[in-house]
């Protein structure tokens, strides 16, 4: 079902000749029964009018419209759909219409949050609770990998077919809410949460990941009416069982990644110095001496404490 635009009658107009009608109605009513009383036939017409326009304005009464800004109004006539009103203002339509309202606004949730209904108190009819929503929770899923995960996402969306969204979905606010957490939990299995290559990872490509999250999400929502404007990873972790061996396995790799530049850098550093020192004519060294100068100079470099030097105060021979 697609959306059709109706067109509507301003409310000011109307709104003067009804509450003139309320005011000369009765007045008409009156003068009947007068004359009636006198005997003239003329009376029971007169009467006749101040009732049923009486009730006619009563009834018109109930065909205004107020539009606020970003809001709209699907309106149906015994069941079928007429049209929907988007621009704001105060308007008179058919009485006998059901007008639907709809918000257009942006709107935003946090994935593995639940709606809470409003509460009344049943004697008096006040209410208790107002609605609102818990905070999400994680969702637990599992990575490419097999790594169990906890992920949520922000997704920001809005109403932009107001017939699909009315009529092609249920409770359009919870088809969201339920498809949003389904495509989050898909896009998570499809990716590892960290990748040691240059594969795509969930926590190395935040903005690729983004917006393919709001792609699988767009893709379960276009017959809802509703346009995804964003969706962002708002929290994401391992499962609280695994992180503390993932922990370690990140800091052994870090470490790794550390030593391994750390050796190029000595290994550079001492071909550097043995050149140098050949190239001026500073020392000439053996391969033995070298050997040594070699293996000092590394653990010297490499080493992740401070370094005690011995100096020698002989010759180079003794």
């Amino acid at each position: 079902m697609q959306e059709k635009p109706i067109r509507v009658m301003s409310g000011w107009g109307p709104l003067c000749v009804f509450l003139m009608m309320l005011v000369v109605c009765p007045l008409l009513f009156g003068g009947g029964i007068s004359a009636l009383d006198d005997g003239k036939f003329l009376g029971l017409i007169v009467l006749l009018l101040g009732i049923f326009g009486g009730i006619a304005a009563f009834l018109m009464l109930f065909g205004f419209l107020a539009i606020a800004p970003n809001t709209a109004r699907v309106l149906l006539l015994f069941g079928d759909y007429r049209g929907s009103v988007r621009d704001s203002g105060f308007y008179w339509v058919n009485p006998f219409y059901s007008k639907k309202k709809i918000s257009l606004r942006i709107r935003n949730f946090e994935t593995g949050a639940t709606a809470t209904p409003e509460r009344k108190d049943p004697a008096t009819g006040r209410v208790i609770e107002p609605k609102g929503h818990t905070t999400g929770r994680p969702s637990k899923v599992n990575d490419r990998d097999g790594n169990p995960i906890e992920i949520s996402a922000v997704v920001v969306w809005r109403v932009v077919e107001t017939a699909e969204a009315m009529f092609e979905v249920d409770d359009y606010e919870d088809y969201v809410a339920v498809q949003s957490e389904a495509a989050l939990r898909g896009l998570a299995s499809r990716y590892p949460y960290d990748s040691h290559d240059d594969d795509l990872s969930l926590r190395g490509g935040t903005q690729q990941i983004s917006e393919q999250l709001r792609e699988d999400i767009q893709a379960r929502l276009d017959k809802a009416g509703v346009a995804v404007n964003e969706a962002r990873i708002s929290h994401l972790a391992y499962a609280p069982e695994i992180a503390a061996a993932m922990l370690q396995r990140q800091q052994a790799q870090a470490i790794v990644a550390a030593r391994t530049k750390i050796v190029e850098g000595a290994v550079g550093m001492v071909d550097m110095a043995i050149n140098q020192l050949s190239d001026n004519n500073i020392i000439e060294l053996d391969e033995e001496r070298k050997a040594a100068m070699v293996s000092n100079l590394l653990v010297v470099l490499c080493s992740d404490r401070h370094t005690q030097p011995v100096v020698n105060t002989g010759s180079i021979y003794h």
